[in-house]
């Protein structure tokens, strides 16, 4: 019988090691690999990879292939064998392209993705090694510290200071301290288990050994995720999508409904009119959309990667290029993240060397996430402290803004604090002036406040110190014990603006794209960096001018202001909901813990490859290096992809759905089927084959000058204005074809047949671009090629024995002339149409 959670947190640690036939050593390699292959991998879903055969068979699933296939058994049960051979060599063909297009782009996908997966420390024979998350078997001894995602359920075998955030499970706002003490209350809740630790926490402070005990589906929060997994919010490119799928398809149904009652009271023939009517649906429908989306995407995430960025999340590709704001925090994104110490001083700005003592200690000792800040501090010079042993730790959380550290020393035991000067200033009732403590006053304390503010104007960043001395002897200190303390002085820090940010901030707003600076810095630090970039700022708001905001509110300040000083993590995800709220596609760059709600929340999460792992699984795009540059790059790159993918769409609107509104006037006006179902498909198939090189096109300069942004009412103008010159085009072939030469059904449909695919193939050159194709924008040679060779294998089949078994017959060079001159008339007509549209209309 398995055993449940309290055991395993109730019982000693020789009982959970013998359960899980396992020691403090950790497995053998050989053990790991067979506890993985019998228990499966560590993960939520189950994402084992597909077997190739039935990746290839569910391609067959498409609602489009059923259709096809129940045409195909419609013309073996009426006897019409070469129908059915044609119809079921083409659903082969269709499938076997899409499989090949698809498991090539996922493939590539998979690749990149791998670059950056989630790793977990392990210990193996008494070493420490890093191994994939998913990885993670029953028995392994996990090693956590700060920044580390909690791979699976564990019983805590030894900790340091060790705190966890476990929000997503319990909802607890603070942090939560484990221990190894045996937890013996049976009826102690699951969140209160302070000797396990869960799947889905992350490591805010201090180390730990653990003995994993349950992974994947079988955790906690797989528990939770079977029922209640929140599925992930639609991109507003995805949503786009959407919306197109839902438009097409009542115009699918409302044109094969009149089309098949239509022709099936003229004609009189129900089987033939059913058989045809799905022909057309078949036609105007864009069943290629996925597989051109995934082509282009994946296209564009290799290219993405030449330069830096690593997608995770191949929807976040035109999200991307639809960004039209960029929010990050000015740390290492707009200064060189070398930050160095350059002074420290008591309160007056008199240099102190007990300042700086206070602060080693304390960068020393604390075992949360090391920032910047402490590295500069350890790395200044160094300091003897084997006098002082460290008793205690109260880590460091967001609401506070600072950490403390108890030592025992030649002082006697003593608190000490670092953190923001507003928040240390406000807990201390005393100062320190050449070593004399004194009371401070509100004289004193506005001296020492205007001082801090004076250094941040100009551009250090600032960290106040203070102590609290004959501290009582206590096993755990908590923030109450920040009170009444000696506040002692400040520490200076500098990080200087990276060179070419400037040149790369213009080149983001060339691009249309807003930026703003949202940083835990106070906001005299982030404007005076700002300005030296030449930003324009347009306003500064304070995360505690927000706290009585309504969301609405807030929305309306967030698109005022430029940079958001002394904000919190949740001051920073109001902010980017507010900006979604009001319309904005916002991209965010974070790599800390407390970025993680942010990226989350964005449309894009951006992070960089040495980010804490909590960071780095929340976004949907890592960059290798932490530079603006690589974002633009991307930007660039997520732009194309959306153009490619609009390309495509386009192309099936202006002439494609235009071709098949014909067939309605035609049904009226012709004795016979205008085109044979059997010759629909095969035009379909041609069609499609001209249009799987769309992702490789080339994307003109000002198609990437500005956000792209989705939206479904120019998709439906775009098919009124163009669908319609399609038709009238294809009226003028009908009256040329059956009242000028006089055409019998089967040269009349010979002769549709070529005109209706190239004017449908060939417009792509028309759509693609704003300018004028072939002079001032052409097609990449890809597309070029695929869509004169559509077009020419169309026209020569015909002419060939194949074309009577798609029941063609060969057609005088007058008609032919005839169809080339009306095919030409019809593109430039449409650059006509679209020079015009263009000036009125965005698409």
């Amino acid at each position: 019988m398995a055993k449940d959670l309290h055991y395993f947190s109730s019982e000693t640690l020789e009982g959970v090691f013998n359960e899980l036939k396992t020691s403090k050593n950790g497995l053998t390699e050989g053990e790991a690999k067979a506890r993985l292959k019998k228990y499966g991998y560590n993960t939520i879903a189950d994402k084992e990879e597909t077997n190739i055969v039935l990746e290839f068979f569910s391609h067959f699933k498409n609602p489009l292939i059923f259709v096809l296939l129940a045409a195909a058994a419609v013309s073996a049960f009426l006897g019409q064998i070469n129908n059915f051979i044609v119809i079921l060599i083409m659903v082969l063909a269709s499938v076997i392209l899409d499989f090949f297009e698809e498991h090539s782009a996922s493939n590539a996908a998979k690749k990149l993705k791998e670059k950056v997966d989630t790793t977990a420390t392990v210990i193996r024979q008494n070493n420490k090694i890093e191994i994939k998350a998913s990885h993670v078997s029953l028995g392994e001894i996990i090693f956590l510290s700060s920044g580390d995602l909690v791979p699976a359920d564990a019983r805590i075998i030894e900790v340091d200071d060790f705190f966890v955030d476990q929000s997503s499970l319990t909802g607890e706002s603070f942090p939560r301290e484990k221990t190894p003490e045996i937890v013996s209350d049976e009826n102690e809740k699951d969140n209160g288990h302070n000797n396990i630790v869960f799947l889905g926490s992350n490591v805010i402070s201090g180390t730990a050994l653990a003995v994993v005990f349950q992974t994947g589906q079988a955790t906690e929060f797989g528990h939770i995720a079977k029922n209640v997994l929140r599925k992930e919010a639609k991109s507003e490119f995805e949503v786009g999508v959407n919306q197109f799928g839902f438009f097409v398809m009542k115009v699918i149904f409302a044109l094969v409904l009149l089309i098949f009652l239509g022709n099936a009271l003229i004609n009189k023939e129900i089987l033939e009119s059913f058989i045809f009517a799905i022909a057309i649906a078949v036609g105007i429908t864009p069943e290629l959309l996925p597989m051109i989306m995934s082509i282009t995407m994946a296209r564009g995430a290799k290219k993405m990667a030449k330069v830096g960025v690593i997608v995770k999340r191949l929807s976040a590709i035109p999200n991307f290029g639809s960004m039209d704001v960029l929010c990050f925090d000015k740390t290492g994104t707009l200064t060189e993240n070398n930050i160095q110490l350059v002074l420290y001083t008591d309160i007056f700005g008199v240099n102190d060397e007990q300042v700086f003592l206070h602060a080693f200690l304390n960068s020393a000792h604390q075992t949360g996430v090391k920032n910047p800040l402490d590295k500069a501090i350890l790395a200044y010079k160094k300091v003897d402290i084997g006098a002082y042993k460290k008793t205690e730790e109260i880590p460091f959380d967001f609401v506070r803004k600072m950490m403390s550290i108890a030592v025992e020393g030649p002082e006697g035991r003593i608190l000490i604090t670092k953190g923001a000067p507003e928040s240390v200033v406000e807990r201390c009732g005393y100062y320190k002036q050449n070593g004399e403590i004194k009371s401070l006053s509100a004289d004193v304390k506005n001296q020492a406040l205007k001082y801090y503010q004076k250094i941040s104007a100009d551009g250090y960043r600032v960290l106040a110190l203070a102590i609290k001395t004959n501290l009582p002897k206590k096993i755990k200190y908590e923030s109450e014990d920040e009170n009444e303390m000696v506040l002692t002085g400040f520490v200076l820090f500098f990080d200087p603006a990276k060179k070419d940010v400037a040149d790369v901030l213009k080149s983001l707003r060339d691009y249309g794209i807003e930026t703003k600076v949202i940083t835990g810095d106070n906001e005299l630090v982030a404007e005076k960096i700002c300005r030296d970039l030449g930003m324009d700022i347009k306003g500064v708001l304070i995360g505690r001018e927000i706290k009585d905001l309504t969301n609405d509110a807030l929305a309306v300040k967030a698109e005022k202001n430029t940079i958001f000083a002394r904000f919190s993590p949740d001051d920073k995800n109001r902010v980017i909901m507010a900006l979604r709220a009001r319309g904005h596609v916002v991209g965010y760059m974070g790599d800390g813990i407390n970025d993680a709600p942010a990226l989350r929340t964005a449309d894009v999460g951006i992070s960089v490859d040495n980010a804490v792992d909590i960071a780095k699984e929340t976004a949907d795009i890592i960059l290798t290096q932490k530079q603006l540059k690589s974002v633009a790059l991307g930007v660039v790159e997520g732009r194309k992809a959306f153009d490619n993918t609009m390309k495509y769409i386009r192309m099936g609107l202006s002439s494609n759905f235009g071709n098949m509104f014909s067939v309605l006037g035609a049904i009226f006006y012709l004795p016979f089927l205008p085109m044979m179902p059997i010759q629909i498909l095969l035009n379909n198939f041609i069609y499609d084959f001209s249009q799987i090189t769309i992702p490789s096109d080339e994307v003109d300069e000002d198609s990437v000058s500005r956000p792209r942004k989705w939206h479904i009412n120019s998709v439906k103008k775009f098919m009124y204005i163009f669908g319609p010159i399609s038709s009238i085009f294809d009226f003028f072939t009908f009256f040329i074809l059956f009242s000028v030469f006089h055409l019998g059904a089967s040269a009349f449909q010979t002769g549709w047949f070529m005109e209706s695919l190239a004017t449908q193939t060939l417009v792509i050159h028309i759509i693609r671009t704003k300018k004028i194709p072939f002079l001032q924008s052409r097609a990449s040679k890809f597309l070029t090629i695929s869509t004169i060779l559509a077009v020419v294998i169309g026209w020569l089949i015909p002419l060939t024995p194949l074309g009577k078994l798609f029941g063609f017959s060969p057609v005088s060079y007058q008609v032919i002339l005839a169809i080339g001159g009306l095919a030409v008339m019809y593109l430039i007509i449409v650059e006509i149409v679209k020079r015009l549209y263009y000036r009125k209309y965005e698409f």
